[in-house]
């Protein structure tokens, strides 16, 4: 009887796999096992060769996502993929040692803990494999902050290797964001009672090959996820996130009206329109690096198209933008109040329309 899923989300992780698979086979010894590849549609056929593996090794598993990023709600579903009852989360990057999985694994069995992290902050475990001392550094940071979030005191709250069991998963799934890359962190806040937990020291190497899966958009990330467990029963998280962008994009529009308008004498008309239409693209930019991050589009086409699809699903609104802030300003409105009431107008109708026809589907 299976005892075990290691859950892996994948992002093109092809030629990982198959050492990874050695060395699972080396270190598990009598443990019934199975991996579950949990990938989001890599284009260097990570999935394919998943499942080139699974038809001489049956304990490999494939889960191919379309439409769906994200390293936590990947975990969610390949919890939720498995009969095992304990479930090993890890990176399929070699940077997490799989020597280490029989211990945790035996703490969680042993029923006195909850929840067994690989942690490189505890005595004997190591943070060399971090790419730079500004990564180390923030991740310092975020596991202060997180801490203070889940009222769970570790060294390593951030880790990405851990130990626990599948029904636990499953159980709080509901309250799961499932955004990010910062499971553990998810979990540890969305239970009631704060869970028991063990911390084995780790030895956090370099990644075998490839590029990480983590980019600058993650920092934002960890700060949406405790937005997203303090507030996001309140307000949606995607819709604070495009608010967030929304007002970003205002500072801009502001900055090209004030250069155009005050300083080089341009109708306020035409200053308007032009300072709408370059916030509109700063807005599409950022909103794909961060607000539909789990959809983003990708390469040069994809991207000019979106853009432009963007514009276009945007232009009543834009035209909405330009005519309320005009109509103001000629009523003797102060012309940043006047500018500001034809945003708000406008970012109505651009999420509305943006949300399904750019990064949604028809």
């Amino acid at each position: 009887m299976i005892e075990l899923a290691i859950i892996l989300p994948t992002l093109n992780e092809r030629g990982n796999l198959a050492p990874l698979l050695d060395r699972l086979h080396e270190t598990l010894g009598d443990i019934a096992w199975e991996a579950i590849v949990v990938d989001d549609d890599s284009p260097d056929g990570t999935a394919e060769e998943a499942r080139r593996l699974s038809r001489t090794d049956p304990r490999m598993r494939a889960v191919q996502r379309i439409g769906r990023r994200g390293l936590a709600s990947a975990v969610i579903e390949g919890a939720c993929a498995t009969a095992a009852p304990y479930i090993a989360v890890m990176d399929a990057d070699h940077q997490h040692d799989p020597a280490l999985i029989p211990e945790m694994l035996a703490h969680v069995r042993g029923g006195e803990y909850e929840v067994a992290v690989a942690s490189r902050f505890v005595e004997g475990g190591s943070a060399a494999g971090l790419s730079s001392a500004r990564r180390e550094k923030g991740s310092d940071l975020a596991n202060r902050l997180a801490r203070k979030m889940t009222g769970v005191e570790l060294a390593d709250p951030m880790s990405g290797f851990f130990v626990i069991e599948a029904a636990k998963v499953r159980e709080l799934a509901p309250n799961l964001s499932g955004i990010g890359f910062k499971i553990l962190l998810d979990i540890l806040a969305a239970a009631p009672v704060a869970l028991k937990v063990k911390e084995v020291p780790m030895q956090f190497a370099c990644r075998r090959e490839g590029e990480s899966k983590l980019d600058r958009a993650v920092a934002f990330e960890f700060l949406i996820g405790l937005y997203d467990r303090a507030f996001g029963r309140f307000v949606p998280t995607r819709f604070a996130l495009f608010g967030t962008v929304g007002a970003l994009g205002v500072a801009v529009h502001l900055t090209v009206l004030t250069l155009l308008f005050r300083f080089a004498g341009e109708g306020f008309a035409l200053a308007t329109t032009i300072a709408t239409f370059i916030a509109m693209s700063f807005n599409f930019w950022l909103n794909n690096w961060l607000t539909y991050r789990d959809k983003r589009l990708a390469g040069v086409s994809a991207f000019v198209r979106g853009w432009a699809g963007f514009i276009v699903t945007c232009l009543v609104g834009a035209m909405a933008n330009v005519a309320i802030a005009t109509l103001l300003q000629a009523r003797g409105f102060h012309w940043v109040l006047a500018a500001l009431a034809g945003i708000v107008i406008g970012s109505v109708w651009n999420y509305a329309l943006s949300s399904r026809f750019v990064w949604g589907k028809f």
